[in-house]
């Protein structure tokens, strides 16, 4: 049932925006192709800074998944394109991706990026949208705690792995401490193939309810552990 702000599932709302880039129509300039919306509190702030030089880093990888970023706070276009030039003069670093400008916050409202933790200026929303301009992921983060890039990153990875093999990721994958790389399978909807899963069905099974194969190729599992690698330091230690 549709919400106040848009939800998990549904359709990103139509909306034409103003970015330091020019104007776009979302979701239909993106059509074909994911993107990630992401807000942030206001330019020229440490934290934000921050976020940006790591997401413009890892750009690339976005694009390599059909993956656009899109940034978004309450500053003027005017704002972006100043804080844009800091950035590249003062970190070296390019930042590649639009900034859409929102100073009457009148995106922001729509999109539930606005919280009681300030009444004027944007959370660290995320929405995660795949090329047929549906919701698949949202995230907030507090101002005072910047993102994780490569777990966004991973997200993207994850889902678009997830309906190429129409399967479930499990927790902290490729590093499950259930499944290892291997995907969840969708559980069985009748009595018939509950049984035939536990005589015959060509995964493992812990029960008719939980089962898994590895349907992804071994450079999809290495692309995610390179990613999971990063954000650790090179280092994953889980215990089960």
């Amino acid at each position: 049932m549709p919400g106040e702000i848009p939800l998990i599932g549904e359709r990103f709302p139509e909306m034409e925006v103003v970015t330091d880039k020019g104007k776009l129509r979302l979701p239909d300039d993106f059509k074909g192709k994911w993107f990630v919306l992401f807000s942030h509190p206001a330019d020229f702030t440490p934290v934000c800074t921050t976020e940006f030089v790591a997401f413009a880093k890892r750009y690339e990888e976005f694009k390599k998944l059909n993956t656009e970023l899109i940034g978004l706070s309450v500053d003027s276009v005017y704002s972006h394109i100043k804080w844009k030039e800091w950035i590249r003069e003062k970190l070296g670093v390019e930042i590649p991706f639009p900034i859409i400008a929102d100073p009457q916050g009148s995106v922001a409202r729509k999109l539930g990026m606005l919280h009681a933790e300030s009444p004027t200026h944007t959370v660290r929303a995320v929405f995660i949208v795949d090329g047929n301009g549906v919701i698949r992921a949202i995230l907030y983060y507090p101002m005072e705690l910047g993102r994780l890039v490569d777990e966004i990153l991973r997200m993207v990875l994850a889902l678009q792995l997830s309906d190429k093999y129409k399967r479930a990721v499990p927790a902290n994958w490729p590093y499950s401490e259930v499944v290892g790389e291997d995907l969840i399978v969708p559980p069985a909807s009748t009595v018939e193939e509950a049984e035939w899963r536990l005589k015959e069905a060509p995964y493992e099974c812990l029960d008719w309810w939980f089962c898994h194969d590895k349907p992804v190729k071994d450079e999809e599992v290495a692309k995610a552990k390179e990613i999971l690698g990063r954000a650790t330091g090179g280092k994953v230690e889980l215990k089960a």
